[in-house]
C-alpha cells in the first residue's frame, strides 16, 4: 500500500496510516545513484540519504564524525589514522546471500577510496584523492584492522579531512559492485539513513527508511521519516505550482517564473502564503561570476582586447550589481563586491569592484579606446537561465561605451566550451565542493588550466603559486586565511573574473515540515526530518 501510494503520487490515495514520505522534485534529473558519480547537485542529494562516508560536516561547515568516531594528523599532516565505529551495518541485500547484510569495515572503505581512484571507473571525483601518496599507482590507504584505517599524503593538505565529507568519498560494500557491475547505478547499497526501494528513471525515485541506521537522537534511530519519493517534472512553473497545491513538501531555488509571485522585492516570502510556506534562507559557497580567457596562447583570443587588463577591469567597474540583486533577484544574495572567496568563508573580504562608470571611461580611455571608441563588439557567452542578468550587464556597459553582444547556448553545450577554451568571455559559477576557500582559488593555480582542471581562465601568476604552497604548508586556519586573502586580492587585481554576486539558499517548505534547516553548501540532509502530518497526495 505504501509503495502504490507513492508512486501513485497524484492519485488522491493516501499512504499508509501513520507513515509519513517526504515529497520533493529533482527538475534536472538523476543520472546516477553511484556516489563515485556523485558530480551535480541532484545526484549528490540523493546518494546523502544512501550512504556514509568517513566524515561529514554539520551546517556550519565543521567537520564530525560519521562512519569515523575519531581520528588522529600526525603533526607533518601526512598520515591521517581514522578509527571506526562497530555498529554500521550495510543496507539489507540479496548480495549478501542468506545473511541479508553485513557489518562495515575498515576494508570497506579502502575497497571504496581505492575504486574511486581507479582510471577504469572513470570517476568525476578521482580528484579528490590526488594529494594521497601512491604506491606503484594505487593509493596508500590501508585498514590496520577491522576498526582502523591510515591514508597517507605526499605533502600536507588541510583542507583533506573536509574533502573526504564529499559524496564522492561514500563507503560501499565491494559485493554491492561486483554482483551489479554497471548496473550498481540503479542498484545502491549502503549505509545510509534510507534504503533503494524502486527508480524509474525520469518519473519516481523511492527510497525507504532504513531500521538498522545507526544514528540516534534523544534515544530515537534516526530517520524520523518513513520514505522519500523524488519527482521529475522538468517544467519549473509547473513543480511551483505541485508544491503550492501541497503534492510536493519541498522546493529549492528561485526561479523567474515564479520568483515575483513567491517573494516581495525585498526578498520576504509573500503574504499570501506565509500561513502554509515557510522559507528557510542563509548565505550559500556559491559564486556567480563573468570569466575571461587571459591566455594570450588561445586560439580564442588572438587579437581580442580583453587580453588587456584595463578592458577587463573597466567592465568590472562599469554595472551596478547592488541594483541587479535588488530588481533581477528580488533582493535575494550578496552583490559581487569582493573577491572570488565567497562570504562564509575565512578569507573572505578582500576588495573587489564597484559600480564606478568614471574609472571605466578612464580605463578605457587608458587602454586606447576613448568613451569605447575603436574597440570592437565583445560576446558574452551564457544559457538562458542567466540572460537576464547579462541583458542588464549589456545595458550599463552600452552607458560606458562597449558594445556587448551576448550569445544564448544551452547548458552542456557551454560548460564544454567553456572547458575546451572555446569561448573569451563566459558566465559562470562555482559552488563549494568542500569547506575551504583553497576551492575557490585552485582556480587560478596553473596547474589546473582547463580541460584537465577548473581554471578556465587559464591564469598564471608565479606570485599567486608562491601563496598558495605558503598556505597549504599552515595549518592554522586563521594564518593561512590571511594568505588566501591577500591571494584574491591579487587575482581581483588581474581581472580574470567578473564577480556578479554571492548566492544565498533558498529552501521552500510546507509548514507541517520541521528539522529540515540549511546549510552553506545546500546539502540537502533528511535523516532529522519529521513530517508533523500527512497530507492527502
Amino acid at each position: 500500500m505504501l509503495f502504490l501510494s507513492l508512486i501513485s503520487c497524484h492519485t488522491g490515495i493516501q499512504p499508509e496510516a501513520g507513515k509519513t514520505v517526504f515529497r520533493y522534485n529533482e527538475t534536472a534529473g538523476i543520472t546516477s545513484l553511484d556516489p563515485a558519480f556523485a558530480r551535480n547537485q541532484a545526484n549528490i542529494w540523493a546518494v546523502n540519504h544512501l550512504y556514509n562516508g568517513l566524515v561529514e560536516l554539520d551546517s556550519t561547515l565543521n567537520v564530525k564524525p560519521a562512519i569515523a568516531k575519531s581520528w588522529e594528523i600526525t603533526e607533518s599532516g601526512l598520515k591521517y589514522t581514522f578509527h571506526l565505529r562497530s555498529d554500521i551495518r550495510f543496507h539489507k541485500n540479496e548480495v549478501f546471500g542468506e545473511a541479508g547484510s553485513r557489518k562495515l569495515v575498515a576494508n570497506d572503505v579502502v575497497y571504496s577510496l581505492k575504486r574511486l581512484a581507479n582510471e577504469k571507473l572513470a570517476s568525476p571525483g578521482a580528484w579528490v584523492l590526488n594529494q594521497v601518496r601512491k604506491v606503484n599507482t594505487v593509493p596508500d590507504i590501508a585498514a590496520v584492522d577491522d576498526s582502523t584505517l591510515v591514508i597517507r599524503l605526499t605533502k600536507p593538505f588541510p583542507p583533506f579531512l573536509g574533502m573526504l565529507s564529499m559524496q564522492y568519498c561514500s563507503v560501499v560494500p565491494h559485493e554491492a559492485v561486483e554482483y551489479y557491475g554497471s548496473e550498481f547505478r540503479s542498484h545502491p547499497v549502503g549505509t545510509g539513513p534510507f534504503k533503494f526501494a524502486m527508480w524509474k528513471e525520469g518519473v519516481k525515485l523511492v527510497l525507504l527508511k532504513n531500521p538498522d541506521y545507526f544514528e540516534f537522537e534523544n534515544n530515537i534511530r534516526l530517520p524520523f521519516l518513513d520514505a522519500v519519493a523524488v519527482s521529475f517534472i522538468i517544467d519549473k512553473q509547473s513543480v511551483f505550482l505541485e508544491f503550492i497545491k501541497g503534492n510536493l513538501d519541498f522546493m529549492s531555488g528561485l526561479d523567474a517564473s515564479y520568483k515575483d509571485e513567491l517573494l516581495t522585492s525585498s526578498g520576504r516570502l509573500s503574504p499570501a502564503y506565509s500561513s502554509k510556506i515557510q522559507l528557510i534562507t542563509q548565505p550559500y559557497l556559491n559564486t556567480e561570476y563573468l570569466g575571461f580567457i587571459v591566455d594570450s596562447a588561445s586560439a580564442a583570443m588572438k587579437g581580442s582586447p580583453l587580453l588587456k587588463k584595463e578592458i577587463r577591469q573597466a567592465i568590472n567597474y562599469s554595472f551596478d550589481r547592488r541594483r541587479m540583486i535588488r530588481y533581477l533577484r528580488n533582493g535575494i544574495g550578496l552583490p559581487g563586491l569582493n573577491g572570488f572567496i565567497p562570504a562564509g568563508l575565512p578569507g573572505f573580504g578582500c576588495e573587489g569592484y564597484s559600480y564606478n562608470p568614471a574609472k571605466t571611461r578612464a580605463l578605457l580611455a587608458q587602454a586606447g579606446y576613448p568613451e569605447g571608441q575603436g574597440l570592437p563588439p565583445i560576446t558574452l557567452s551564457t544559457n538562458a537561465s542567466y540572460l537576464d542578468l547579462c541583458q542588464f550587464i549589456q545595458s550599463q556597459l552600452g552607458e560606458c561605451g562597449i558594445n556587448l553582444k551576448i550569445d544564448v547556448s544551452p547548458p552542456a553545450t557551454l560548460r564544454e566550451n567553456i572547458a575546451q577554451v572555446r569561448v573569451p568571455f563566459f558566465r559562470g559559477s562555482w559552488i563549494a565542493d568542500y569547506p575551504d576557500a583553497e576551492n575557490y582559488l585552485s582556480l587560478f593555480v596553473a596547474s589546473n588550466k582547463s580541460p584537465e582542471g577548473p581554471n578556465f581562465f587559464h591564469y598564471e601568476s608565479a606570485i599567486f603559486e608562491k601563496w598558495y604552497t605558503q598556505a597549504m604548508a599552515i595549518s592554522d586556519m586563521q594564518q593561512r586565511a590571511a594568505i588566501y586573502k591577500r591571494m584574491d586580492s591579487l587575482a581581483m587585481q588581474e581581472a580574470p573574473v567578473v564577480i556578479l554576486f554571492y548566492d544565498q539558499v533558498l529552501r521552500f517548505t510546507r509548514k507541517n515540515i520541521a528539522g529540515l534547516g540549511s546549510n552553506p553548501l545546500n546539502l540537502l540532509n533528511l535523516k532529522r526530518v519529521k513530517k508533523i502530518q500527512d497530507e492527502p497526495f
